[in-house]
């Protein structure tokens, strides 16, 4: 069954993909990667996106671009099938790209032409495939973390632990080739590189969290559509734990402000309290899966 994406009540997140109850773990996921699932050269050509990068050097030269994985489709198994019940079809992009497309102004009308020449509105899109963690404590509350006013993605928001699976973990190099990156290899990066972001930005010990679970997909539908794969981790610490790990610091301490607790019961009714306003879309796409296929009965926040 191909994915195909799910409006919700927020403009800005939209769900491609929801696994079944529970989630599905790393041994039932495979990926496809191949030249097929990266993004269409740009009508006209990519020159533009070479104008937008240099623009963006000159305004933040501390900018670096690196390759990424780009999602194209995902495809779930029917109820009840035996062995791997995801394929993603990923190919590879760049940070780069995802400035030159999703983020530049152009975007809206790259998803029209895209539609219009491809019957697919990301066909000119970088989309690089995101990671984010529904991280809950031990004493049941999900974790999110005010984004800090320096980062460049939805500064001074509040967001769950997250980032980007990373195809130099696997071939180190600016231009890592396809043939390269075996599936299986891609799907551990892709689950191990949550419990990675995790660990930096909560600055907890890899030992006190479980293996993930994914939940499925959002789109940040402020970004063009851009997808990350949403995952539940449990963590074996409380709160009061995690909230001291946090403020001893982490090696990415500096992207964000303060840490956040909202119990898990209270997380259904998140969209109707004061702080869904402050979500970044990433976090919203988190919250929606987690309540989806956790089924937790989960708004208030402990600050």
């Amino acid at each position: 069954m191909e994915s195909c994406s799910v409006q919700t009540m927020d403009p800005e997140v939209s769900l491609l993909l929801q696994c079944p109850r529970g989630g599905l773990p790393e041994e039932q996921v495979q990926v496809e990667l191949s030249p097929a699932h990266d993004r269409r050269p740009l009508p006209g050509g990519d020159k533009v996106i070479a104008t937008v990068w240099e623009n963006r050097l000159q305004a933040q030269p501390w900018l670096f671009d690196a390759p990424k994985f780009r999602l194209h489709s995902a495809t779930l198994a029917p109820a009840g099938s035996p062995g791997p019940q995801l394929l993603l079809h990923l190919g590879l992009t760049s940070y780069r790209d995802f400035l030159g497309t999703n983020w530049a102004s152009s975007a809206a009308w790259l998803r029209q032409q895209g539609a219009a020449d491809w019957g697919d509105r990301q066909a000119y899109l970088a989309d690089p495939l995101g990671v984010g963690a529904a991280l809950a404590t031990a004493d049941d509350f999900l974790v999110f973390l005010r984004r800090s006013w320096q980062v460049a993605e939805a500064p001074g928001l509040v967001d769950v632990p997250g980032g980007h699976p990373e195809p130099q973990a696997l071939c180190p190099g600016d231009n890592p080739r396809h043939e390269d990156l075996p599936g299986e290899l891609v799907v551990h990066e892709l689950f191990s590189s949550i419990l990675q972001e995790i660990c930096d930005e909560v600055n907890l010990p890899l030992l006190t969290l479980s293996q993930p679970l994914l939940l499925g997909i959002a789109c940040n539908e402020t970004s063009a559509g851009r997808a990350s794969a949403e995952f539940y981790v449990q963590c074996s610490l409380t709160s009061e734990q995690v909230r001291k790990h946090y403020l001893s610091g982490g090696p990415e301490a500096h992207e964000s402000t303060g840490i956040i607790f909202v119990e898990t019961q209270s997380v259904r009714r998140l969209q109707k309290a004061e702080i869904w306003a402050e979500l970044c879309p990433s976090a919203k796409g988190a919250v929606l899966l987690y309540s989806r296929v956790q089924g937790s009965a989960l708004g208030s926040a402990a600050l």
